[in-house]
Order: structure tokens, then C-alpha cells, then sequence
């Protein structure tokens, strides 16, 4: 059914009572949106926290201009990965001293997958299970994790995980939400079945941390791994952070032993010992600039429990759905993220043929939105910006560029 006048009036009434009535509105305003844009690229790159840019300047200028190399003590460089950490670990359902700040997604989804074969330490156990459908970079580090670990990759659906445990699996790499159709996978229950297969569970949380409650604690994660950038909006290339639970730190053994997380980092010892809990999975210098505008950014969660921002969520991401039912030429589109909400994460993926195009025509139009090779427009929908008048102007649009097309 295309959008009538009498189908987008009521649809855009019923956006004004749920923006009226939602708790978290007023969490927009922490936030520095253009004027006239609907943003539903979070889930690629967050909106800018309007409290980073003079956090930056101050750095730049006061602390590093004017207290140089001080700084390190006297501003907190130095144990800025694991304070962010801690920061940062409720709402990945960590308790402190379990999360560190660094390097990039795809160092740490190394770091971790060779510590995890290492912590089972069972050359019987030859085997790495991994994500078939997970973004690639997660494919070429997990193949490298292999190949140095003497182990052989098989790569499995997260579907398929269950049935393809087995004694020969020593670690099993998954991610929470698919990168391209948003679906949220089962990590209280995959978790479960590669425990009881006596294998080590690593999640990546790219897409889910910020948007809904993860439990790693809870549900006896091993490790895992994330990006600040996305829901977190922590900037583009901003610090990802490891996860190591507790109960693995002694022997968590980091495939990249640097300098910062040696137990004397200042003894400049030519043997590496390991310091104490999860801060023997930093590597180099952190890097401070970034670190500290993700430290800014994380702000705008203060007060914010994760389990309203899920509830958001799902009513936004609902409201989507039926505007996209109603408003859309019949056929034109196919949705490919689950309707169910336990399957779903924050996003909703659309197929047509001409998406490239059509997600062009969009962003001409102000709803800015992404397109993944070949055929899938993604929408992303954080709830700490993004309101229902967001959502039925962005379907109303969509509406107007597919009949257009």
C-alpha cells in the first residue's frame, strides 16, 4: 500500500504521542545533529556527543600543550584504558576490572582468539569454529588465529554452532548482531552449548553494545570484543575494548605482549611478565586523543540503563515496520531482519534490487541511512537520538524515492 494522506497523517500523529511520551527524548539535545537530517547511519558511525569537542580542546591545549608529558600522571593518561573500561563495562554487563580500552576491533578479536585457544591448551581440541556470516575482517584474523595456533578454521553458521561442536573445538567466534540484516543471535545459548562441548566462547559485540543488554557476566562469556564508535559514539576510529572475565585473567596469555601491559612497564625488563587482570591485554602507548573523546562521549549514558534503551529500541524499530508496510509499494522491498524481537537487534535491513541508488536518493532527501553490497539498505535506530518523527519521515521518504524509481 503506498502512503496515503490519510495513512501518513495518522502514522505521523501517532509519532508525536510516542515522541511525547518517551523517556529518553530528552537525551537528543547531548547530542549535535544537523538541522533537517534524520540519522540512521548509527550503527556505522555514532552522532558527535556535543560535550567531545571541548573535552578534545582542553586536552590539546591544556594538557598536552601546556602540561606535556605530566599529563601522563597528573591528567590520568596513563591508566585511561582500563578507567574508560570500567566506564564503559556496564553496559556490556561486565563488573570493573574486566574491560580494557585499545587498539582496534581486529586487534583485539585477535588477541582474544589465540588467548582462548591457549587458555583450553588441548592440541586434541585442533579445531576453531567461526561465524560464517561475519563481517570478513572477523574471517581473515580468525584464519590467521589458525594458522598460528596450528589450528584449522571452519567456518559455520551461528545456527549451525550446536551441531558442530565437539571435542576437536577448542574456541567458537561469533558476533551478537549480524552485521547486515540485524539479526541478534542466541548468546545465552550458544554460550551454554560451547561450554558444554568444554570449548571458549568470543563474542564480538560491534553491533549490539549500546544498544541492548548484552550480559557477558550473567551468561559466562569468556571473551569479547567491540567497537566504541557505533552505538557508543565514541568517533570514527575510536578505541575498541576486550573483554576478559575474571575467572580467565591469571591465564589469559596475550599473543601481543607490549610494553603497556607488562607487570613493570617503566623496568624496561627484556622479558615480558604480564600484569595483573585484563590490563595485560593493552599492547602500545594508548591512544589518548581518541581515548579521551570516547571518555567524554560516554557521558551521555550517565543516568541511562540499557534495559529502557532496548525497550526504545524495539518500539522504534517496530514503528519502522509498519510505516514500511503501509507506506511502500506492495513488493518493492523485502525485510530481512527478523520480526521477532528476540531475533532482532537495533537496525532493519530492506532488500530491493536498485538499493545502492535508492539509498543515494534518500540522503539527497536528508535520511541518511547505508547500503551494503548488493542489495540491502540498513537502518540503523539508537535510540539516545532518534525519535518516532525520525522514523516516519525516513519510511515516508523511502516511499516517495521507490515510487519515484
Amino acid at each position: 500500500m503506498s502512503g496515503s494522506s490519510t495513512v501518513s497523517e495518522t502514522y505521523a500523529a501517532r509519532a508525536v504521542a510516542l515522541d511525547a511520551a518517551d523517556g529518553l527524548a530528552g537525551y537528543r539535545e547531548l547530542f549535535a545533529l544537523p538541522e533537517g537530517v534524520v540519522y540512521l547511519d548509527g550503527n556505522s558511525l555514532g552522532a558527535l556527543p556535543r560535550a567531545v569537542p571541548g573535552r578534545v580542546q582542553d586536552v590539546m591545549a591544556r594538557e598536552w600543550g601546556e602540561l606535556l608529558i605530566r599529563s601522563w600522571d597528573e591528567s590520568g593518561w596513563w591508566t585511561a584504558p582500563e578507567r574508560i573500561g570500567d566506564r564503559l563495562a556496564p553496559l556490556v554487563g561486565a563488573a570493573p576490572g574486566q574491560v580494557v580500552v585499545g587498539d582496534s576491533t581486529s586487534v583485539n578479536v585477535f588477541k582474544a582468539l589465540v588467548a582462548a585457544v591457549r587458555l583450553v591448551d588441548d592440541e586434541a581440541r585442533d579445531e576453531i569454529l567461526v561465524d560464517a556470516t561475519t563481517f570478513p575482517t572477523d574471517g581473515y584474523i580468525a584464519r590467521s588465529a589458525a594458522r598460528m595456533t596450528g589450528r584449522t578454521l571452519r567456518p559455520v553458521r551461528p545456527a549451525e554452532v550446536p551441531g558442530a561442536l565437539g571435542p576437536r573445538t577448542a574456541a567458537v567466534l561469533l558476533n551478537h548482531v549480524d552485521y547486515r540484516t540485524g539479526r541478534l543471535h542466541d548468546l545465552p545459548g550458544l554460550t551454554a552449548a560451547v561450554h558444554e562441548a568444554g570449548a571458549l566462547a568470543v563474542w564480538d559485540l560491534c553491533h549490539s553494545a549500546g544498544a541492548l543488554p548484552v550480559g557477558l557476566d550473567t551468561h559466562g562469556v569468556d571473551l569479547a570484543v567491540g567497537c566504541t564508535y557505533k552505538y557508543l559514539n565514541g568517533g570514527p576510529g575510536s578505541p575498541a575494548y576486550l573483554y576478559v572475565a575474571a575467572r580467565h585473567q591469571e591465564r589469559f596469555d596475550s599473543p601481543l605482549p607490549g610494553w603497556t601491559g607488562h607487570a613493570n612497564p617503566f623496568g624496561m625488563a627484556p622479558d615480558y611478565a604480564p600484569a595483573d587482570g585484563a590490563v595485560r591485554g593493552r599492547v602500545g602507548t594508548p591512544d589518548i586523543l581518541s581515548m579521551l573523546a570516547l571518555e567524554a562521549a560516554l557521558g551521555v549514558w550517565d543516568g541511562v540503563g540499557v534495559d529502557s534503551v532496548r525497550a526504545k529500541s524495539l518500539a522504534l524499530t517496530d514503528f519502522f515496520l509498519e510505516c514500511v508496510r503501509d507506506y511502500l509499494p506492495e513488493g518493492r522491498v523485502e525485510v530481512v531482519t527478523p520480526l521477532a524481537h528476540t531475533e532482532r537487534g537495533s537496525q532493519i535491513s530492506l532488500r530491493c534490487a536498485d538499493a545502492g541508488e535508492v539509498m543515494k536518493a534518500l540522503i539527497e532527501r536528508g535520511v541518511l541511512g547505508d547500503f551494503r553490497h548488493p542489495d540491502v539498505l540498513r537502518f540503523g535506530f539508537t535510540p539516545l537520538y532518534v525519535g518516532f518523527g525520525d522514523v516516519e519521515r525516513s519510511a515516508r521518504v523511502l516511499a516517495e524515492v521507490l515510487q519515484r524509481s
